[in-house]
């Protein structure tokens, strides 16, 4: 996520309001990204530079734009490279990530998706009690959450394992990335009658930014009674609101 999709600023439903109307047609801003970038196919390495372009766009992730000079272009499908033919990236290439078998800022890989500088994750301990609810019945209860607060999406409540009363099943089926956190894994929840597929999710690995969160089970918000300080929160809507997002490709194992 990022300032340009969900309820960032430019996103799919922006949270906060502007002091003037949103142009129809979509915002664009290019800037120059000065790290090193490489795509790997196998050994070979298909694009390697240090002047790569960013271009956030209104609703769409960012990415990562490249002079024609710095892509070996036939290593590369046709279907995987896009010429920009107008606006701010007019001339400049633009790689679908799939495309590729490793993608690498400086010597570090990135999952996913480009990051976003302006992105920004805090992970915050609070002792505020955290009660996690499905139809009445308690799924988990908690002094000793971690607040994970992250650009354009809803605070999320990452609690100890031992504070989850609800019976976790691993469901090997179901794995995300994150460009952020790192790879997540899937627990369905089982809780007296009721029983929900990957209703919450942890990270086995997570990347050193997010590092405490380590193991740590998270429920979706979207789909679970949420009370902080006793105080119900709304159920946000996002993509995650349903289940049907485990269907997806890109999100199974």
């Amino acid at each position: 996520m990022t300032m340009t999709v969900g309820t960032g600023p430019f996103g799919h439903r922006p949270a906060g309001r502007f002091n003037f109307a949103l142009p129809s047609n979509r915002i664009e801003y290019l800037e120059p990204f000065p790290r090193r970038i490489r795509a790997l196919i196998g050994d070979e390495v298909v694009i390697d530079t240090i002047d790569a372009q960013m271009l956030h766009q209104q609703r769409r992730l960012p990415v990562w734009c490249f002079a024609p000079d710095d892509v070996r272009l036939e290593a590369l499908p046709d279907d995987a490279v896009t010429t920009h033919e107008e606006g701010l990236a007019k001339g400049l290439i633009e790689v679908r990530w799939d495309a590729v078998d490793e993608w690498l800022e400086e010597d570090e890989e990135v999952i996913v998706h480009p990051r976003d500088p302006y992105h920004r994750i805090e992970v915050r301990s609070t002792s505020r009690p955290v009660r996690v609810e499905l139809d009445g019945e308690l799924l988990a209860e908690s002094t000793s959450a971690l607040a994970l607060f992250e650009t354009s999406l809803p605070a999320r409540w990452y609690l100890p394992e031992e504070d989850v009363r609800a019976e976790l099943i691993p469901n090997p089926d179901v794995r995300t990335g994150c460009a952020y956190k790192g790879w997540a894994s899937y627990y369905d929840v089982r809780a007296g009658e009721l029983s929900e597929p990957f209703l919450a999710w942890y990270y086995q690995e997570p990347l050193d930014e997010v590092k405490r969160i380590r193991g740590r089970v998270c429920f979706f918000n979207e789909r679970v009674d949420l009370f902080v300080d006793g105080e119900r929160q709304e159920r946000p809507e996002t993509q995650w609101s349903g289940t049907e997002w485990a269907k997806q490709e890109w999100a199974r194992a």
